[in-house]
């Protein structure tokens, strides 16, 4: 299972909301590339990559910290925010460096076309479902679908998918771990058979032993995103890593 150290983009800096608030920021960093280079030194094995301004606007926007990441590092990156349409996609994919693209919105409004972009780009394309009360979120999670997330994720099974990475809205930034029912979640869309990255809530040692524990059952868990505890000193990289080494040993 990897660990994957999570860095928000907005303004050129490094920042953390609560629940997806724009009105709930903290600024922990203004070098992402540093920021970055830090998680890969410690361990991480990807690094996830939010641009909080594309998302909001509908197309990225912090492509130089992006771009400046892809050229520091040795591990890939995966990049989300704003990911709309066939030039974005090819920009962060084929000039940018990034390693897998994060669809949300338009892989509800527009499940045609992600079907085929992911087709296009086979396994660098991730479907990222955000959802409140298992409601699917979009556009920068400022809007709450009719659509639950497995309903959404039931469409793509099959597809060459890079992996699901599914958030629980309520649990993001909060600092209050990763509940039960969430997890029952992400296990049920792993058992359609699509590779599930955890994401949202991820607080302590003790939830990345917890998600490493449920992998051992269904090894379509992937992965887990961690953010502000890091910032916080909650949970550090080695910590993570070093825990899901002990459950898989």
């Amino acid at each position: 299972m990897q660990i994957l150290p999570a860095i928000d983009i907005r303004g050129g800096q490094c920042v953390r909301l609560r629940q997806g608030d724009y009105g709930q920021e903290t600024i922990f960093g203004d070098d992402p590339i540093a920021m970055a280079q830090k998680w890969e030194a410690a361990g991480g094995h990807r690094i996830h990559i939010v641009d909080l301004d594309g998302a909001k606007a509908g197309k990225p926007i912090n492509l130089d910290a992006i771009r400046g990441i892809a050229s520091a590092l040795s591990v890939p990156i995966q990049v989300g925010g704003g990911i709309r349409n066939d030039d974005t996609v090819k920009l962060l994919l084929e000039e940018c460096g990034v390693d897998r693209v994060i669809i949300g919105t338009q892989a509800l409004k527009q499940p045609e076309w992600f079907s085929d972009v992911v087709h296009r780009y086979p396994n660098r394309v991730a479907l990222g479902l955000d959802a409140r009360d298992s409601m699917v979120a979009t556009e920068g999670w400022l809007d709450v679908s009719k659509t639950s997330a497995i309903e959404l994720a039931k469409q793509y099974v099959g597809l060459p998918i890079g992996a699901v990475i599914y958030t629980n809205i309520a649990n993001d930034g909060m600092m209050q771990g990763i509940d039960e029912g969430t997890i029952q979640d992400m296990l049920a869309l792993a058992a359609l058979g699509l590779p599930v990255i955890a994401s949202g809530g991820v607080t302590t040692v003790a939830d990345i032993t917890r998600l490493a524990e449920a992998s051992l059952g269904q090894p379509n868990l992937v992965g887990a995103i961690t953010g502000r505890a890091l910032y916080e000193g909650t949970l550090t990289v080695t910590e993570a890593v070093e825990a899901v080494k002990a459950v898989k040993s």
